[in-house]
This record gives C-alpha cells, sequence and structure tokens, in this order.
C-alpha cells in the first residue's frame, strides 16, 4: 500500500504509523509472530511488540497463539467500523466542549461579540494575536490593504505579511495593494518588498479606501475607525459582506499599479552595467509616479534625491514627446516601458 496516503487517511483513527503498518502487515500475513512483523515492517522487535499491542487495545488484533505468540488481524470492515464509531463519538464530545468554552469565550468581561457574524478586538496585543491565528489558518490566499496612518513608526500587524511571528504558510498566495501617498514613509516600500514571500504580489495605488485583511475569503480584520486604527479592529465572518469586502479588493487590484524593484538587467561591461541600471531606475520612477507617488516621495523610497527623479521623469518626457506626468505614464504604458507588469 502507498504509505504516504496511508498516513493521511489513518490520521482520522488516531493510531500511530508503526501501528498502521502492523495491521497492514497482519491483514496480508495471518498467524505472524513478532519477529515477522518486526522484519515485515523494518522496525525492531520491541517495537513491534508495542505496535500490536496498542492494536490489541483497540480491538484491531487478537493473540492466536502462544510461544511463540502470534497475532491476527480482526476483520477489517467491523474492527476498523467499531474504532471509527468510537472516534465519532469522542468527536461529537469535543464538539459540545467546544460549544461550552465558546459560551464562556463570549460571555467574558471584557470581550464584544455582537453576533456569529462579528467580533470586536479592542487591544493592539488581541489585534495581533488574532491576525496571527487567522494568518497561519489560511490555506489558499490573503488579499491585503495597507495605508496609514499605522499604529506605531513600524508597519502594524493588519498592514504586513507577517504580525507577532506568524506568516503566510508555503503555497498560500498574498496580494498586497499599498497607499502609495503613505508607502514611503518609515521605510515601508523597502519593509513591504522584503517582507513579501515568493508567493507575494505588490501593487501600488493612491487613496486606498481602507485598511483590510482577507483571509482565504472566510474572515477578514479591519480597523473600527478608519484614523484611528489603535481603537481596535473588527473581525468579519459574514459571508455577505466578505462577498462585498472581496469585490471592493478586486476592483482596487485591478487599478492598482504592479510594483517589483528586484531582478536588475546583468550585464558584462561598465558602459552596459550603467545603462541598464539606469533604464532599470526610469522604469522604478515611472512605475510609482504612475502609482499617484510625488516626486519627494519617490525619491526616498528609491534613495534618491529629489533632483534626479525630476531629471528621469524630465527626460522621459522629451523622448516621448509628452508634457505632463499623465501623458508620460500614459505613453510608457502604450510604448511597453514598464516592462513585465503581469500580476
Amino acid at each position: 500500500m502507498d504509505v504516504s496516503s496511508s498516513d493521511t487517511l489513518w490520521a482520522a483513527t488516531g493510531l500511530g504509523s508503526l501501528a498502521r503498518q502492523a495491521l497492514e502487515y497482519l491483514v496480508s500475513h495471518p498467524g505472524a509472530d513478532e519477529d515477522a512483523v518486526a522484519a515485515g515492517t523494518g522496525v525492531s522487535a520491541a517495537a513491534a511488540r508495542t505496535a500490536l499491542r496498542s492494536l490489541e487495545v483497540e480491538l484491531l488484533a487478537v493473540r492466536i497463539g502462544r510461544q511463540p505468540t502470534r497475532w491476527s488481524a480482526g476483520p477489517p470492515r467491523s474492527s476498523l467500523g467499531a474504532l471509527l464509531a468510537r472516534k465519532r463519538q469522542e468527536l461529537a464530545r469535543a464538539e459540545l466542549y467546544a460549544e461550552q468554552l465558546d459560551e464562556v469565550y463570549r460571555t467574558a468581561p471584557g470581550r464584544q461579540i455582537a453576533s456569529d457574524l462579528f467580533e470586536v478586538v479592542e487591544s493592539d496585543e488581541q489585534v495581533g494575536a488574532r491576525y496571527a491565528h487567522l494568518l497561519r489558518s489560511s490555506r489558499h490566499e490573503v488579499l491585503h490593504f495597507a495605508r496609514p496612518p499605522y499604529v506605531t513608526r513600524r508597519i502594524a500587524p493588519t498592514d504586513t505579511s507577517t504580525a507577532a511571528g506568524a506568516t503566510v504558510r508555503p503555497g498560500v498566495r498574498l496580494r498586497s495593494v499599498y497607499d502609495s501617498d503613505g508607502i514611503a514613509d518609515d521605510g515601508c516600500l523597502e519593509t513591504a518588498l522584503r517582507g513579501a514571500p515568493a508567493e507575494g504580489e505588490l501593487r501600488l495605488l493612491p487613496g486606498l479606501p481602507m485598511k483590510l485583511v482577507i483571509f482565504d475569503r472566510v474572515a477578514a480584520i479591519m480597523p473600527l475607525r478608519k484614523d484611528d486604527p489603535a481603537a481596535g479592529s473588527l473581525v468579519v465572518h459574514s459571508s455577505t459582506l466578505l462577498e462585498v469586502l472581496t469585490a471592493l479588493f478586486e476592483s482596487v487590484w485591478e487599478r492598482a499599479m504592479p510594483l517589483s524593484l528586484e531582478g536588475r538587467p546583468a550585464s558584462h561591461t561598465a558602459s552596459e552595467r550603467q545603462e541598464a541600471a539606469l533604464h532599470s531606475r526610469t522604469r522604478d520612477i515611472l512605475r510609482l509616479m504612475s502609482a499617484g507617488m510625488k516626486d519627494d516621495a519617490i525619491a526616498r523610497a528609491l534613495r534618491l534625491s529629489r533632483r534626479t527623479v525630476q531629471t528621469h521623469i524630465s527626460d522621459l518626457g522629451r523622448q516621448l514627446g509628452a508634457r505632463t506626468r499623465f501623458q508620460i505614464a500614459l505613453l510608457a504604458q502604450e510604448r511597453g516601458l514598464f516592462g513585465d507588469t503581469e500580476g
């Protein structure tokens, strides 16, 4: 039998991997003794003995002889069926206990839960812990709006891909839109790019409507007050509101400018490297400008002088025959100067 698939299927029974292997061996080798089971499963005799006794406790195997002791598996359909029935009863009791705990959780002093659809989380510590829990629970996709004001001088829990040590699981897609009006403040652009996982995608857009993180489209977290993120957050479970918030994110995502300041082109000669660097820098300035960032913000984000940024924009305007920033962005897009912007 396939070992990896068997491990997955057997997880619900509560039996360990070695017990599962011993049972599978007994099913096809009736009357085997402990040494045979040990040899057949590739473990020591002591380990095989422990596995067989655990099967005996669960009524999955019985002893059928002595000197040496031989073992026989019970009919899998009935013996495993009885085990699974017991596990279902245990799960039912656990679900009842979870309901009782949830009632205590909801009525605890200082906790505000209006219904199953919403949850109010007030302190920074609680917000960070709730965010980390939702992030670790995500299996498919996390959608993210980040905009000022931030709770502290670093990016707050609802404004980054990590919080309280939590990170996006491998394989989970992270899509983030940062407000270009505030992205250059306090090194946010550099932090956003450095913190993005391999599966992450970043875009910029001025005037984001709100802070927001959506987890697998089954839960979301957002500040209670737009102007004061330290006032607490609202955790949303309402499917109807989640559909609205997801639609809002997708609408903003389509209008936002893809951002990636990595992957500078390689070259060999000094002149080629200089030309490539200039082209790459111009493209970066162009992308940030098209995302609505002002010259000062672009300069801080790319660690350039304001004069250098303005020189690049002026030179590009002359090359394109454009007189306004809007015309520059429009003509640059038409001529493919942004590079690969697919997201």
